[in-house]
């Protein structure tokens, strides 16, 4: 047994008079949070540097007090310090590097806030402060452990929900003292480096005509008007079920990886840099189908899941050249193009599927760089070298995955 954070999210069904107070709860997170970065940036330009979360939080409680902020309030105080902190976050991840810099909230875009103590979930009921009675949940599933936190959001489509953070004891999935190599694709979502794939099921093309559709009858409409609004709810709901449907796959494959493997070798994409557009050339025509796939999700799927289950996920660098080199003699094919699906190796005559042989170089380079991390001034690693399919017939069989 391991000590795991694990998260719950259920429906909620709010009454009428707990909508009004929820509206206020997002109006007034998103206000603190547009207000404090707004300081920020504007500090910034001035003097090159800007507050932190300690004297943000101290002037929050000075602009409570403030004539015209007194509805500030009405709001559980420890929300809207958790607000500043995740504005501090993401200011502190900007100047690290590790992401963009922060965007203004909008309330296009639903709106959500944390309740970071003195919440409680009994009898298929939240109870959170502020709130005179419970706010309804549909339970579909027990859960375990000590309630640490809870976020409540609401979708661009009005659907309330609340994600439940728990510290728990987890019994990690029976080991099987497997490997394997992922390499991610298009035509397939995954190959694995036993010829094993994954389908890519194209959600985006799926509701692609369905979705220019409402997307058109929505431009016609004269904007904030009653049919204005439908017709938005409309074009919301499919951006929903895409992602539900997509997120859903994904939950699928990450779950029977994790749960057949213990060692799992993936290449770190640079999905970003695939989509944006490059100076002088233009976007990739690609971009579409490289964001439908959704691999940077599915790959942090794979990792919490892995860690979650005491079982090792291996990054090997992005500029590897997996596809191109021969898995068994090591030639390597700079000629090779994005539309050769099958090439041959001049120096060994070893027939290869691209993607294929990319997940069997990906699952040898992952375990040697493994090796190098466990031995000290180990730099070969000599297993998994002729970890290969049996047959090119066999390579690309179509797996279906179970839930964990």
């Amino acid at each position: 047994m391991k000590t795991v954070y694990r998260t719950y999210k259920f429906r909620m069904y709010p009454n009428a008079e707990q909508r009004q107070v929820l509206a206020r709860y997002f109006g007034s997170v998103r206000f603190i949070y547009n207000h404090y970065l707004a300081e920020r940036k504007r500090q910034y330009e001035e003097t090159g540097r800007s507050d932190g979360y300690a004297r943000q939080a101290k002037d929050l409680v000075s602009l409570k007090r403030t004539e015209g902020f007194e509805w500030l309030k009405e709001i559980n105080s420890q929300t809207l310090q958790q607000t500043l902190m995740h504005l501090d976050t993401a200011y502190k991840n900007f100047f690290n590097h590790t992401a963009d810099f922060p965007k203004f909230k909008s309330r296009k875009r639903g709106g959500s806030f944390t309740v970071p103590q003195f919440c409680y979930l009994e009898n298929g009921y939240i109870h959170i402060p502020k709130f005179k009675e419970g706010l309804k949940v549909k339970e579909h599933r027990n859960v375990k452990g000590a309630v640490r936190s809870m976020t409540i959001s609401i979708t661009p489509t009005g659907k309330y929900y609340v994600s439940i953070l728990t510290e728990e004891q987890h019994e990690p999935i029976a080991r099987t003292n497997q490997s394997v190599g992922l390499d991610m694709g298009l035509k397939s979502l995954v190959i694995t480096s036993e010829g094993e794939t994954y389908d890519n099921n194209r959600y985006t093309k799926k509701y692609e005509q369905k979705l220019a559709t409402a997307q058109k009858h929505l431009a016609r409409k004269q904007k904030d008007s009653n049919g204005w609004e439908e017709q938005r709810m409309k074009v919301a709901k499919i951006h929903e079920s895409l992602a539900n449907s997509r997120k859903d796959w994904q939950h699928k494959v990450s779950a029977d990886i994790v749960k057949r493997y213990d060692t799992i070798c993936i290449e770190d994409l640079g999905v970003k840099q695939m989509e944006e557009k490059k100076k002088g050339v233009k976007k990739n025509r690609l971009s579409k189908s490289i964001s439908d796939a959704g691999w940077s999700s599915l790959v942090a799927m794979i990792v919490y899941k892995a860690e979650m289950n005491d079982k090792t996920v291996v990054k090997v660098d992005r500029y590897y050249p997996s596809s191109k080199t021969c898995n068994v003699c090591g030639w390597k094919n700079d000629s090779l193009a994005l539309s050769d699906r099958n090439w041959t190796c001049p120096q060994c005559g070893t027939k290869h599927d691209r993607d294929v042989n990319a997940a069997v170089n990906i699952l040898g380079e992952g375990l040697r760089v493994l090796n190098c991390k466990s031995s000290v001034g180990t730099v070969d690693y000599t297993g998994g070298g002729s970890v290969r399919p049996t047959s090119v017939g066999n390579r690309l069989r179509s797996q279906k995955p179970t839930n964990l």
